[in-house]
């Protein structure tokens, strides 16, 4: 009854999804011949057979015969005596192979040997789900939301492996219960000590990728290529595709008609407002293209320091700055230029900074916040449309533009 722990062991591992029969063996014999160092200073003379499947083991210790009272080192040496015991016709030089049970290994022993193997195989276990969640980094996976967090959602998937989304991975629309499916991509993957952290992420731009790459086949079948897609999550994205087939309407594919292509993406991503564009290699076409659904009539860019000044009717200049700023913005991401926006037309304006005197500086800092850094950006917009868009009261934006008004009268 010795071994009763170990085979408990054995039955309780050998079932294990993440571990072979080779690896199990290996790591058994390696857990033995760790608790025989332990105890006899080496395992070099003891074999080690192993049969997982039943809970089988032996350990036999392997020994020369020497005469009485010569016995140097009683681990790899046995009196011809204590040998001719086991067997009464040894003799001296021959070697002698004993089975070494378990129980003679002490019980303190066989307890932490039981351990220790549950610690490798753990251990085991947690290097094998790291290399399989390494390899599906970048892709879309689901999983069951476990538990609801003040930071983050605890996901299960189906092999009860546990994926974590913090709150700046979702987005900001997201609404899950205990129970809920959730689709994202597994962004990151580390092995902290011992345990995988595993990340999954709604928010990343590549996650936005992934979804064209899995509903749209032509994406999906190389024949039109993601050059670039930057988003701010549950608001707007901007997507660049390409194709090296000219018969082939890039953008058209992945919209499909009346949207019906891109309709699911847009869904799952809580009704984000994706522009898709032609790419092309023309820096000045690509700022131009950026700025949809803006009507652009002129874009001088300075490529050394990466700014592009792009001129508008002024009816276009609230379109190409979107709401918060958010299309101006992703067209910069979109293009890598600085994008400053000028209304054609319009000789005479004013940067907001040069009313500091008169207008306050967190004010000021609000109306930049939505693209309108001069004078007559504000005053073009209606007062009604500014309160939505920032957080300033009626009152104080009806007092800066009549501030605007009167400095521009004179």
């Amino acid at each position: 009854m010795e071994n009763i722990a170990l085979i408990e062991s054995f039955s309780e591992f050998k079932d294990d999804k993440f571990i072979d029969r080779v690896t199990l063996m290996a790591i058994l014999e390696d857990v033995f011949r760790n608790a025989l160092k332990k105890k006899f200073g080496s395992d070099d003379n003891f074999d080690i057979i192993i049969n997982p499947d039943k809970g089988d083991l032996e350990i036999w210790r392997n020994r020369i015969v020497v005469e009485d009272g010569e016995v140097e080192d009683p681990n790899e040496e046995i009196s011809l005596s204590e040998a001719r015991k086991i067997e009464p016709d040894f003799e001296v030089g021959e070697d002698v192979s004993e089975e070494v049970k378990l129980i003679n290994l002490g019980r303190r022993a066989i307890l932490a040997l039981r351990q220790n193997l549950i610690s490798k195989i753990h251990e085991h276990d947690n290097t094998t789900i790291y290399k399989q969640f390494k390899d599906l980094e970048g892709e879309i996976y689901t999983a069951e939301v476990h538990h609801i967090r003040h930071k983050a959602i605890i996901l299960l998937d189906d092999e009860g492996n546990e994926i974590i989304m913090p709150k700046d991975r979702q987005i900001p629309s997201d609404f899950f219960r205990k129970g809920d499916n959730v689709r994202g991509i597994i962004e990151s993957v580390e092995l902290k000590g011992s345990k995988p952290t595993i990340i999954m992420s709604r928010t990343s731009p590549k996650f936005l990728e992934a979804l064209f790459f899995q509903e749209i086949p032509e994406v999906f079948d190389g024949l039109i290529t993601i050059k670039k897609a930057v988003r701010i999550p549950g608001e707007k994205a901007k997507v660049a595709v390409d194709s090296y087939d000219d018969r082939i309407d890039p953008v058209g594919a992945c919209v499909g008609m009346k949207g019906s292509r891109i309709h699911g993406i847009v869904r799952e991503l809580g009704n984000e407002n994706i522009d898709v564009i032609n790419w092309t290699s023309n820096p000045q076409l690509m700022v131009t293209r950026a700025l949809s659904p803006a009507r652009v009539s002129t874009v001088k860019l300075n490529d050394e320091k990466m700014t592009a000044q792009v001129y508008l009717r002024p009816e276009e200049v609230s379109k190409a700055i979107g709401r918060g700023g958010h299309n101006i913005r992703l067209a910069g991401q979109l293009t890598g230029y600085e994008i400053d926006v000028f209304r054609e037309g319009v000789e005479e304006d004013v940067e907001l900074t040069e009313f500091s005197d008169e207008i306050e500086g967190w004010i000021i800092e609000e109306f930049k916040k939505i693209g309108m850094d001069t004078a007559r950006s504000v005053l073009e917009q209606d007062v009604a449309d500014l309160v939505k868009r920032t957080d300033l009261e009626e009152e104080t934006i009806s007092e800066v533009v009549r501030i605007l008004k009167e400095e521009l009268e004179d």
